[in-house]
């Protein structure tokens, strides 16, 4: 029998098995293991699998793994749910994506994540039939953010396919975050189709970001001496805070000091065969 803790941090919900003190005997692989216990049907249902290893750079490492086997680079959700699992004030966590670290209140969690690499943007897509403007950046992983008009009456996943597997994005592929903001509540509202769970989420702490940094640079504010924070809005209803520096401009665009904030709690407990 092999432990585990459920946890959700803004909808998204992970199993995490922590090896480091003992590594469970006759498992799976984990590729094998998350398609059989993220599988919402004959598992427990999760958006992803946490293993908790030991780390000699940080307090632990992590490793993520899409409910469709694939293991992912970084999960900022996942992360903020293992900052509040290790019970900690604060939290350092490596990941393949780079070194994190976390400030713990209560539930709620400050993550200080990797700086956002291979940024472009004003790209031009064509998919089903229409052109789509989009803002593409890694944020650990890869996403691609599409500004649109009309986000509730959006097929996402549909839209999100198509964009995930676009050409432009090969091989790898890449995650799809749409976004629109709100008058009446200042919330950037973001809708997210992931890759590896290949549909939409109640929510991705790495597209939330990726969304915040994408929809400030495409609005044209880059002042050096301000910190942007946005509020924004997942698919759940919950609300998380993105802040972050910007300096240069054009290509030589840099984005800094990223720091992604919301919530995190425990679900339950159990054992999985």
């Amino acid at each position: 029998m092999i432990p585990f803790t459920k946890m959700v941090s803004a909808g998204n919900d992970f199993l995490i098995i922590d090896t480091r003190r003992r590594r469970p005997r006759r498992m799976l692989p984990w590729t094998a293991m998350s398609r059989a216990v993220c599988d919402r049907h004959d598992g427990v249902g999760a958006d992803g699998l946490l293993i908790l290893e030991p780390s000699r750079k940080a307090d632990v490492r992590m490793r993520v793994f899409n409910p469709d086997g694939s293991e992912a680079s970084m999960c900022g959700n996942g992360a903020r749910c293992v900052a509040v699992y290790l019970k900690r004030r604060h939290v350092t966590i490596e990941t393949n994506a780079g070194l994190l670290s976390a400030t713990v209140r209560y539930n709620r969690v400050a993550m200080r994540m990797t700086n956002p690499t291979r940024l472009r943007m004003d790209l031009s897509l064509r998919v089903n039939g229409q052109t789509l403007r989009a803002t593409h950046l890694n944020t650990g992983v890869p996403h691609t953010v599409v500004p649109v008009t009309q986000l509730d009456r959006l097929a996402v996943d549909e839209l999100g396919r198509a964009l995930r597997s676009h050409r432009a994005f090969s091989p790898g592929g890449t995650n799809v975050d749409f976004i629109q903001p709100s008058a009446a509540t200042k919330r950037l509202r973001v809708r997210t189709y992931e890759r590896g769970v290949e549909a939409e989420t109640l929510a991705c702490g790495t597209g939330v970001a990726a969304s915040a940094v994408a929809y400030v640079l495409a609005n044209g504010s880059r002042d050096r001496r301000k910190r942007h924070r946005v509020t924004v809005e997942a698919r759940s209803g919950d609300l998380m805070t993105v802040s972050f520096a910007v300096a240069g401009s054009g290509r030589g665009v840099a984005v800094t000091d990223l720091v992604l904030e919301g919530r995190a709690r425990r679900i339950c407990e159990g054992t999985v065969q």
